[in-house]
Protein backbone atom coordinates (compact mmCIF):
# COMPACT_ATOMS: atom_id res chain seq x y z
CA UNK A 1 0.00 0.00 0.00
CA UNK A 2 2.89 2.39 0.59
CA UNK A 3 4.56 1.73 -2.69
CA UNK A 4 1.18 2.27 -4.18
CA UNK A 5 0.61 5.96 -2.41
CA UNK A 6 4.06 7.12 -3.40
CA UNK A 7 3.40 5.71 -7.25
CA UNK A 8 0.11 7.66 -7.20
CA UNK A 9 2.14 11.27 -6.23
CA UNK A 10 5.23 10.28 -8.56
CA UNK A 11 2.89 9.92 -11.43
CA UNK A 12 1.63 13.89 -10.42
CA UNK A 13 5.60 14.77 -11.18
CA UNK A 14 5.74 12.63 -14.11
CA UNK A 15 2.71 14.30 -15.82
CA UNK A 16 4.37 17.58 -15.14
CA UNK A 17 7.50 17.11 -16.25
CA UNK A 18 5.94 15.26 -19.27
CA UNK A 19 3.85 18.74 -20.06
CA UNK A 20 6.72 20.81 -19.15
CA UNK A 21 9.70 19.25 -21.02
CA UNK A 22 7.45 18.84 -24.26
CA UNK A 23 7.09 22.79 -23.67
CA UNK A 24 10.82 23.33 -23.31
CA UNK A 25 11.38 21.15 -26.33
CA UNK A 26 9.23 22.56 -28.50
CA UNK A 27 11.09 26.33 -27.37
CA UNK A 28 14.29 24.55 -27.86
CA UNK A 29 14.10 24.13 -31.50
CA UNK A 30 11.88 26.96 -31.83
CA UNK A 31 14.48 29.77 -30.11
CA UNK A 32 17.40 29.00 -32.63
CA UNK A 33 15.33 28.61 -35.76
CA UNK A 34 14.21 32.00 -34.90
CA UNK A 35 17.83 33.60 -34.37
CA UNK A 36 18.79 31.58 -38.10
CA UNK A 37 16.17 33.91 -39.03
CA UNK A 38 18.23 36.93 -38.07
CA UNK A 39 21.34 36.06 -38.00
CA UNK A 40 24.08 32.81 -39.16
CA UNK A 41 26.77 34.39 -37.13
CA UNK A 42 28.33 31.11 -35.47
CA UNK A 43 28.66 33.48 -32.42
CA UNK A 44 26.15 34.93 -31.94
CA UNK A 45 23.64 31.65 -32.33
CA UNK A 46 26.36 30.26 -29.68
CA UNK A 47 25.49 33.40 -27.38
CA UNK A 48 21.85 32.00 -27.17
CA UNK A 49 22.78 28.51 -25.76
CA UNK A 50 24.86 30.45 -23.46
CA UNK A 51 22.40 32.72 -22.44
CA UNK A 52 20.04 29.61 -21.94
CA UNK A 53 22.23 28.21 -19.49
CA UNK A 54 24.18 31.37 -17.80
CA UNK A 55 21.37 31.35 -15.03
CA UNK A 56 22.47 27.89 -14.06
CA UNK A 57 26.38 29.44 -13.37
CA UNK A 58 24.77 32.42 -11.87
CA UNK A 59 21.90 31.56 -9.79
CA UNK A 60 21.99 27.72 -9.34
CA UNK A 61 23.64 27.45 -5.76
CA UNK A 62 20.80 30.44 -4.81
CA UNK A 63 17.96 28.22 -6.25
CA UNK A 64 19.41 24.71 -4.88
CA UNK A 65 19.36 26.88 -1.57
CA UNK A 66 15.76 27.81 -2.12
CA UNK A 67 14.36 24.47 -2.76
CA UNK A 68 15.71 23.57 0.54
CA UNK A 69 13.94 26.45 2.26
CA UNK A 70 10.07 25.97 0.41
CA UNK A 71 7.96 23.80 -0.28
CA UNK A 72 9.29 22.00 -3.42
CA UNK A 73 6.13 21.77 -5.44
CA UNK A 74 4.98 25.05 -4.91
CA UNK A 75 8.50 26.65 -6.34
CA UNK A 76 8.01 24.23 -9.09
CA UNK A 77 4.43 25.75 -9.36
CA UNK A 78 5.84 29.63 -9.32
CA UNK A 79 8.49 28.90 -11.74
CA UNK A 80 6.66 27.37 -14.61
CA UNK A 81 3.61 29.86 -14.45
CA UNK A 82 6.67 32.53 -14.93
CA UNK A 83 8.33 30.74 -18.01
CA UNK A 84 4.81 30.16 -19.43
CA UNK A 85 4.25 34.45 -19.00
CA UNK A 86 7.63 35.49 -20.88
CA UNK A 87 6.97 32.52 -23.36
CA UNK A 88 3.45 34.01 -23.91
CA UNK A 89 5.45 37.39 -24.08
CA UNK A 90 7.80 36.37 -26.99
CA UNK A 91 4.59 34.73 -28.76
CA UNK A 92 3.16 38.00 -29.09
CA UNK A 93 5.99 39.85 -30.63
CA UNK A 94 6.51 37.36 -32.77
CA UNK A 95 3.29 37.37 -34.28
CA UNK A 96 3.79 40.98 -35.02
CA UNK A 97 7.19 40.80 -36.30
CA UNK A 98 8.68 43.02 -33.42
CA UNK A 99 11.19 40.53 -32.39
CA UNK A 100 15.05 41.13 -32.65
CA UNK A 101 18.06 39.14 -31.66
CA UNK A 102 18.46 41.01 -28.73
CA UNK A 103 14.80 40.38 -27.37
CA UNK A 104 15.57 36.46 -27.86
CA UNK A 105 18.61 37.01 -25.35
CA UNK A 106 16.58 38.43 -22.81
CA UNK A 107 13.38 35.79 -23.22
CA UNK A 108 16.12 33.07 -22.93
CA UNK A 109 18.27 34.60 -19.64
CA UNK A 110 14.52 35.32 -18.11
CA UNK A 111 13.30 31.30 -18.87
CA UNK A 112 16.42 29.94 -18.00
CA UNK A 113 16.25 31.84 -14.57
CA UNK A 114 13.02 30.39 -13.85
CA UNK A 115 14.57 26.91 -14.92
CA UNK A 116 16.86 26.95 -12.25
CA UNK A 117 14.26 26.70 -9.57
CA UNK A 118 11.54 24.15 -11.63
CA UNK A 119 14.10 21.88 -12.54
CA UNK A 120 16.32 21.79 -8.80
CA UNK A 121 12.87 21.47 -6.96
CA UNK A 122 12.08 18.05 -9.48
CA UNK A 123 15.39 16.60 -8.96
CA UNK A 124 15.20 16.68 -5.39
CA UNK A 125 11.60 15.42 -5.30
CA UNK A 126 11.84 11.90 -6.30
CA UNK A 127 13.09 10.61 -2.91
CA UNK A 128 10.00 11.76 -1.14
CA UNK A 129 7.88 10.37 -3.36
CA UNK A 130 9.29 7.05 -3.91
CA UNK A 131 11.36 4.74 -2.29
CA UNK A 132 15.08 4.12 -2.17
CA UNK A 133 14.93 0.85 -4.24
CA UNK A 134 13.07 2.48 -6.65
CA UNK A 135 15.16 5.50 -7.38
CA UNK A 136 16.69 4.00 -10.43
CA UNK A 137 13.34 3.40 -12.40
CA UNK A 138 12.42 6.54 -11.16
CA UNK A 139 15.07 8.90 -12.25
CA UNK A 140 15.04 6.83 -15.59
CA UNK A 141 11.11 7.94 -16.61
CA UNK A 142 12.52 11.46 -15.71
CA UNK A 143 15.03 11.25 -18.01
CA UNK A 144 12.43 9.18 -20.66
CA UNK A 145 10.31 12.03 -20.09
CA UNK A 146 13.08 14.79 -20.78
CA UNK A 147 13.93 13.01 -23.93
CA UNK A 148 10.12 12.21 -24.98
CA UNK A 149 9.11 15.76 -24.62
CA UNK A 150 12.50 17.74 -25.58
CA UNK A 151 13.55 15.90 -28.59
CA UNK A 152 11.28 12.66 -29.51
CA UNK A 153 7.97 15.03 -29.60
CA UNK A 154 9.06 18.46 -28.94
CA UNK A 155 11.74 19.16 -31.94
CA UNK A 156 9.07 17.41 -34.76
CA UNK A 157 6.37 19.49 -33.20
CA UNK A 158 8.98 22.92 -32.91
CA UNK A 159 10.30 22.67 -36.32
CA UNK A 160 6.99 21.51 -38.23
CA UNK A 161 4.90 24.68 -36.58
CA UNK A 162 7.59 27.06 -37.08
CA UNK A 163 7.58 26.27 -40.84
CA UNK A 164 4.18 26.91 -40.86
CA UNK A 165 3.94 30.26 -38.89
CA UNK A 166 6.78 31.36 -36.84
CA UNK A 167 4.75 32.48 -33.34
CA UNK A 168 2.89 28.93 -33.20
CA UNK A 169 5.43 26.84 -31.37
CA UNK A 170 5.68 29.49 -28.83
CA UNK A 171 2.36 29.46 -28.24
CA UNK A 172 2.87 25.65 -27.50
CA UNK A 173 5.77 26.14 -25.89
CA UNK A 174 3.86 28.82 -23.44
CA UNK A 175 0.98 26.24 -23.03
CA UNK A 176 3.41 23.54 -21.86
CA UNK A 177 4.64 25.67 -19.21
CA UNK A 178 1.35 26.39 -17.89
CA UNK A 179 -0.04 22.95 -17.55
CA UNK A 180 2.64 21.93 -15.96
CA UNK A 181 2.48 24.11 -13.15
CA UNK A 182 -1.39 23.40 -13.04
CA UNK A 183 -0.88 19.58 -13.19
CA UNK A 184 1.32 20.13 -9.78
CA UNK A 185 -2.28 21.38 -8.13
CA UNK A 186 -2.86 17.82 -7.76
CA UNK A 187 -0.05 16.74 -6.08
CA UNK A 188 -0.89 15.97 -2.70
CA UNK A 189 0.79 17.09 0.47
CA UNK A 190 3.75 19.08 1.73
CA UNK A 191 7.51 19.27 0.51
CA UNK A 192 9.04 21.91 2.27
CA UNK A 193 11.97 19.54 3.88
CA UNK A 194 12.44 21.36 7.35
CA UNK A 195 10.42 23.40 9.38
CA UNK A 196 13.09 25.93 10.74
CA UNK A 197 14.02 28.95 7.63
CA UNK A 198 16.33 30.96 10.36
CA UNK A 199 19.58 30.26 9.08
CA UNK A 200 20.98 33.10 6.74
CA UNK A 201 20.98 31.61 2.55
CA UNK A 202 24.88 31.78 3.26
CA UNK A 203 24.68 29.58 5.70
CA UNK A 204 23.04 26.97 4.04
CA UNK A 205 25.40 27.22 0.93
CA UNK A 206 28.73 26.62 2.86
CA UNK A 207 26.81 23.83 4.60
CA UNK A 208 26.30 22.49 0.92
CA UNK A 209 29.69 23.47 0.16
CA UNK A 210 31.44 21.85 2.90
CA UNK A 211 29.13 17.93 2.49
CA UNK A 212 30.54 18.34 -0.87
CA UNK A 213 34.06 18.89 -0.45
CA UNK A 214 33.65 16.23 2.40
CA UNK A 215 32.90 13.42 -0.33
CA UNK A 216 35.71 12.51 -2.55
CA UNK A 217 33.73 10.16 -4.78
CA UNK A 218 31.17 13.17 -5.24
CA UNK A 219 33.48 15.35 -6.24
CA UNK A 220 35.04 13.43 -8.14
CA UNK A 221 31.52 12.38 -10.35
CA UNK A 222 31.20 16.18 -10.16
CA UNK A 223 34.37 16.71 -11.94
CA UNK A 224 33.56 14.02 -14.72
CA UNK A 225 30.05 15.75 -15.52
CA UNK A 226 31.48 19.24 -15.75
CA UNK A 227 34.07 18.33 -18.55
CA UNK A 228 31.42 16.03 -20.14
CA UNK A 229 29.26 19.29 -19.92
CA UNK A 230 32.35 21.63 -21.27
CA UNK A 231 33.48 19.59 -24.08
CA UNK A 232 29.62 18.35 -25.41
CA UNK A 233 28.73 21.91 -25.73
CA UNK A 234 31.20 22.66 -28.19
CA UNK A 235 29.14 21.01 -30.42
CA UNK A 236 25.42 21.00 -29.22
CA UNK A 237 25.28 24.78 -29.48
CA UNK A 238 26.22 24.23 -32.91
CA UNK A 239 23.49 21.74 -33.95
CA UNK A 240 21.06 23.92 -35.43
CA UNK A 241 23.82 25.61 -38.29
CA UNK A 242 25.36 21.93 -38.40
CA UNK A 243 21.95 21.01 -39.64
CA UNK A 244 20.81 23.41 -41.96
CA UNK A 245 24.93 24.21 -43.18
CA UNK A 246 26.46 20.99 -43.11
CA UNK A 247 23.87 18.48 -43.75
CA UNK A 248 21.52 21.14 -46.27
CA UNK A 249 18.04 20.22 -43.85
CA UNK A 250 15.17 22.69 -44.22
CA UNK A 251 14.21 23.67 -41.69
CA UNK A 252 11.18 21.63 -41.16
CA UNK A 253 13.43 18.79 -41.19
CA UNK A 254 15.53 19.80 -38.25
CA UNK A 255 13.06 18.49 -35.65
CA UNK A 256 13.03 14.86 -37.27
CA UNK A 257 16.52 15.13 -37.24
CA UNK A 258 16.35 15.70 -33.31
CA UNK A 259 13.95 12.97 -33.51
CA UNK A 260 16.20 10.27 -34.08
CA UNK A 261 18.21 11.80 -30.84
CA UNK A 262 14.92 11.62 -29.16
CA UNK A 263 14.55 7.91 -30.47
CA UNK A 264 18.11 7.15 -28.81
CA UNK A 265 17.47 9.16 -25.41
CA UNK A 266 14.43 7.09 -24.94
CA UNK A 267 16.66 3.96 -25.42
CA UNK A 268 19.00 4.38 -23.20
CA UNK A 269 16.56 5.82 -20.41
CA UNK A 270 14.83 2.00 -20.67
CA UNK A 271 18.25 0.29 -21.08
CA UNK A 272 19.89 1.80 -18.65
CA UNK A 273 18.78 0.06 -15.46
CA UNK A 274 19.12 -2.82 -17.14
CA UNK A 275 22.73 -2.40 -17.76
CA UNK A 276 23.67 -1.06 -14.13
CA UNK A 277 22.05 -4.53 -12.85
CA UNK A 278 24.17 -6.34 -14.93
CA UNK A 279 27.45 -4.69 -15.22
CA UNK A 280 27.26 -1.55 -12.01
CA UNK A 281 27.41 1.83 -12.23
CA UNK A 282 31.03 2.45 -13.17
CA UNK A 283 31.19 0.60 -16.24
CA UNK A 284 27.44 2.28 -17.51
CA UNK A 285 29.03 5.56 -16.77
CA UNK A 286 32.14 5.49 -18.23
CA UNK A 287 30.76 4.00 -21.44
CA UNK A 288 27.84 6.32 -21.70
CA UNK A 289 31.28 8.99 -22.10
CA UNK A 290 32.72 7.14 -24.33
CA UNK A 291 29.42 6.36 -26.82
CA UNK A 292 29.26 10.08 -26.52
CA UNK A 293 32.67 10.55 -27.91
CA UNK A 294 31.89 8.42 -30.77
CA UNK A 295 28.62 10.11 -31.59
CA UNK A 296 29.69 13.50 -31.72
CA UNK A 297 33.31 12.56 -33.13
CA UNK A 298 31.47 10.63 -36.12
CA UNK A 299 29.27 12.97 -36.47
CA UNK A 300 32.13 15.96 -37.47
CA UNK A 301 33.46 13.45 -40.43
CA UNK A 302 29.86 12.77 -42.03
CA UNK A 303 27.79 14.55 -44.15
CA UNK A 304 24.79 12.24 -44.67
CA UNK A 305 22.15 12.78 -43.01
CA UNK A 306 20.78 9.28 -41.77
CA UNK A 307 24.33 8.28 -40.41
CA UNK A 308 24.59 11.35 -38.84
CA UNK A 309 21.53 11.04 -37.13
CA UNK A 310 22.14 7.29 -36.24
CA UNK A 311 25.45 9.35 -34.71
CA UNK A 312 23.06 12.05 -32.65
CA UNK A 313 21.27 9.11 -31.68
CA UNK A 314 23.78 7.14 -30.27
CA UNK A 315 25.07 10.18 -28.49
CA UNK A 316 21.80 10.94 -26.70
CA UNK A 317 21.31 7.49 -25.47
CA UNK A 318 24.83 7.50 -23.85
CA UNK A 319 24.10 11.15 -22.23
CA UNK A 320 20.68 10.14 -21.00
CA UNK A 321 22.91 6.61 -19.01
CA UNK A 322 25.80 9.50 -17.50
CA UNK A 323 22.75 11.41 -16.31
CA UNK A 324 20.57 8.57 -14.45
CA UNK A 325 23.81 7.10 -13.09
CA UNK A 326 24.90 10.70 -11.63
CA UNK A 327 21.14 11.36 -10.55
CA UNK A 328 21.42 8.06 -8.75
CA UNK A 329 24.33 8.80 -7.15
CA UNK A 330 23.69 12.02 -6.05
CA UNK A 331 20.39 10.83 -4.02
CA UNK A 332 22.14 7.92 -2.78
CA UNK A 333 25.03 10.13 -1.32
CA UNK A 334 23.52 13.05 -0.34
CA UNK A 335 20.99 13.61 2.89
CA UNK A 336 17.83 14.57 1.53
CA UNK A 337 17.77 17.96 3.63
CA UNK A 338 20.89 18.64 1.68
CA UNK A 339 19.80 17.90 -1.64
CA UNK A 340 18.90 21.21 -2.84
CA UNK A 341 21.72 23.28 -2.02
CA UNK A 342 24.23 20.18 -3.18
CA UNK A 343 22.71 20.10 -6.59
CA UNK A 344 22.62 24.14 -6.54
CA UNK A 345 26.82 23.55 -6.25
CA UNK A 346 26.44 20.68 -8.74
CA UNK A 347 24.33 22.67 -11.16
CA UNK A 348 26.52 25.61 -10.51
CA UNK A 349 29.72 23.72 -12.01
CA UNK A 350 28.22 21.35 -13.97
CA UNK A 351 25.19 23.47 -16.04
CA UNK A 352 27.38 26.63 -15.69
CA UNK A 353 29.88 25.07 -18.14
CA UNK A 354 27.48 25.27 -20.64
CA UNK A 355 27.49 28.47 -21.36
CA UNK A 356 31.53 28.85 -21.57
CA UNK A 357 31.45 25.33 -23.95
CA UNK A 358 28.75 27.29 -25.96
CA UNK A 359 31.11 30.40 -26.62
CA UNK A 360 33.88 28.26 -27.08
CA UNK A 361 31.88 26.19 -29.88
CA UNK A 362 30.69 29.38 -31.44
CA UNK A 363 34.46 30.57 -31.77
CA UNK A 364 36.00 27.36 -32.85
CA UNK A 365 33.58 26.77 -35.66
CA UNK A 366 34.31 30.76 -36.87
CA UNK A 367 38.32 29.74 -36.73
CA UNK A 368 37.75 26.46 -38.16
CA UNK A 369 35.09 27.14 -40.53
CA UNK A 370 32.57 24.57 -40.49
CA UNK A 371 30.29 23.36 -37.35
CA UNK A 372 31.30 19.74 -38.57
CA UNK A 373 34.83 20.21 -37.61
CA UNK A 374 34.09 21.68 -34.24
CA UNK A 375 31.49 18.38 -33.83
CA UNK A 376 35.23 16.49 -34.53
CA UNK A 377 37.05 18.81 -32.03
CA UNK A 378 34.20 17.80 -29.27
CA UNK A 379 34.53 13.96 -30.01
CA UNK A 380 37.95 13.77 -29.16
CA UNK A 381 37.90 16.17 -25.75
CA UNK A 382 35.19 13.79 -24.95
CA UNK A 383 37.76 11.08 -25.72
CA UNK A 384 40.18 12.51 -22.88
CA UNK A 385 37.04 12.99 -20.84
CA UNK A 386 36.63 8.86 -20.77
CA UNK A 387 39.87 8.50 -20.01
CA UNK A 388 39.87 10.74 -16.66
CA UNK A 389 36.53 9.29 -15.83
CA UNK A 390 38.03 5.74 -16.23
CA UNK A 391 40.86 6.78 -13.69
CA UNK A 392 39.42 8.79 -11.27
CA UNK A 393 36.76 5.97 -10.43
CA UNK A 394 38.72 3.56 -10.82
CA UNK A 395 38.69 2.05 -7.45
CA UNK A 396 35.23 3.18 -7.01
CA UNK A 397 32.27 0.86 -8.52
CA UNK A 398 28.98 3.10 -7.37
CA UNK A 399 27.29 0.50 -6.14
Amino acid sequence: MAHARTDGRFRWLIASSATSNLGDGIGKVAFPLLATTLTRDPVQIAALSAVQFLPWLLFAVLAGTLVDRVDRKKAMIVANAARAAVVAAITVLVAVSAVDIWTIYVAALLIGTAETVADSAANVLPPALVPEDRLESANSKLQACEIVGQTFLGGPVGSTTFALFAAFPFLLTSAGFAVAAAVLLGLAGSYRPRAEDNTRVRADFAEGVRWLRGNPLLLRLLAVAGLLSLASELAQAQLVLYALEDLRLSEATFGLFAFVGGIGGLAGAALTPRLVRFTGRRPVLVGGVLCCALGFGGMGLVRQPVASAVLFGLFAAAVVAVNVVLATARHTLVPSELLGRVLGVWRTAVWGAIPVGALLGGLLTELLGSPSRTFTASGVLLLAVTGYAAFALRNHPLR
